[in-house]
């Protein structure tokens, strides 16, 4: 028989924080909040160290402090239990516990999921519960709450499962959830920062290690949720099932994504043109490959397209990418004398590359003019194509203009007919 709410321990709570010595509890759980705020600063530094999760946007919002500050609080609950009635640290303890899971969970998720328009939902959603579950803890409610939930049974194959068990195991899987992705983002950024191998193999490595560690949570997360693993071999054929129909192109673009990173046929920092869309590759995701073009605009692009089709990279064997401008030159111009000219004018030319060396060709002969074909090379197409041939454009208006060459452009002759004297 469930047993009737007992306000007995409310009331004992209320009686202890009304003590005089209540106030002595208060200013010893100032000291550990002081305390803990103080070792927080002097580990965050000036400028801040860069550890989101730890140390958050400022020095409270943070993983570190909740949980220096739940250390101390508990410590000096311990240290006060013997003379004191403590009721100021049975308030604050759990109180400091709820907002180091919120802390943890929320920065976790915010650092995973950057820019994800969920978060301040989330965020919202678990403060609620965790301040509720605050608030029947202190007030007794908490352990009434689960035996009302141990009544409320399903059977399921040859066991029993209460509401209670779901409710834990759900709040359990979450919390290994939240400490996977902790790891796999303290891994993931410890590869990518680090300069000592190729930055597709370091993305490559990376998204392998989420993956596992995700796998391997998930596995621990339904292990404490209460559900057998054996019996997940029974949709075995259901998940193939629907891999083959609803989750086929999702399953593709994972695989193209390793394949591209393993092949390093596509890096990060190429110059690619992929559906008459030209840009740098600033990113590629296990799902989707990021290119940036070069007036701004960015291109969401499925792995599963830069593997089916025709890919044009700039810089897979050699960065270097040949630019051209063409001027065009009087017929009188000594063309042999005025080449050597060019190209020297050219070459000096910052990010006009040396080697090859920038060559003058006479390509045709216009009605106005002979046109001449300006071939230069440049290492860095991502910093933009226009800027450097209007440079060598201006090279070339500097030379033709200190030589007295003419530039010819289209002329037309009007000739007028008088007319026929009127005859008298």
């Amino acid at each position: 028989m469930p047993r009737t709410f007992d306000n007995t321990e409310m009331q004992e709570l209320i009686a202890g924080l009304l003590r005089p010595g209540a106030l002595m509890e208060l200013g010893v759980l100032a000291l550990c909040l002081g305390l803990a705020w103080l070792i927080v600063r002097l580990l965050r530094g000036t400028p801040p160290i860069d550890a989101p999760i730890w140390f958050g946007r400022r020095i409270v919002d943070g993983v570190l402090f909740p949980l220096l500050a739940l250390l101390l609080a508990f410590a000096a609950k311990l240290l006060l239990a013997g003379g004191v009635q403590a009721a100021v640290f049975k308030l604050a303890v759990p109180i400091l516990l709820s907002l180091l899971l919120i802390r943890i969970t929320v920065r976790v998720l915010s650092v995973t999921y950057p820019h994800s328009r969920w978060m301040r939902i989330i965020e919202r959603s678990i403060s609620w519960v965790a301040w509720l579950a605050v608030v029947l803890w202190v007030t007794g409610v908490l352990p009434l709450l689960f035996e009302a939930m141990d009544e409320v049974q399903w059977k399921i194959g040859g066991g029993e499962v209460s509401l209670r068990n779901i409710v834990e195991g759900v709040l359990t899987a979450g919390l290994v959830m939240v400490l996977a992705l902790w790891v796999a983002a303290a891994i993931e950024k410890r590869l990518l920062s680090s300069t000592g191998s190729d930055l597709s193999l370091r993305k490559i490595a990376a998204n392998a290690v989420r993956v596992l560690l995700l796998f391997i949570g998930l596995m621990l997360a339904l292990s404490a949720a209460g559900i057998d693993l054996t019996a997940l071999s029974v949709f075995g054929g259901a998940i193939g099932v629907g891999v083959g129909f609803g989750l086929q192109k999702i399953a593709a673009n994972y695989v193209s994504g390793f394949v591209i990173l393993a092949e390093r046929s596509l890096r990060i920092g190429d110059m690619v043109k992929v559906d008459n869309f030209e840009g740098r590759i600033t990113d590629i995701r296990t799902r989707y490959t990021v290119i940036r073009a070069l007036n701004g605009r960015e291109a969401i692009v499925p792995n599963e397209m830069l593997i089916t089709q025709r890919v044009e990279n700039s810089s897979l064997a050699d960065p270097r990418v040949l630019v051209t401008t063409q001027v065009q030159v009087a017929y009188d111009t000594d063309v042999p004398a005025l080449q050597p000219l060019i190209e020297a004018a050219v070459a000096r030319v910052d990010r006009v590359l040396a080697d090859p060396a920038p060559k003058v060709q006479l390509v045709a002969f216009a009605a106005d003019g002979m046109e001449l074909l300006v071939n230069f090379w440049i290492l860095d197409p991502e910093n933009g194509q226009g800027n450097v041939r209007s440079e060598v454009n201006l090279a070339l208006l500097a030379v033709l203009g200190a030589h007295g060459i003419e530039i010819p452009y289209p002329q037309r002759v009007l000739h007028r007919t008088p007319p026929a004297a009127t005859r008298t």
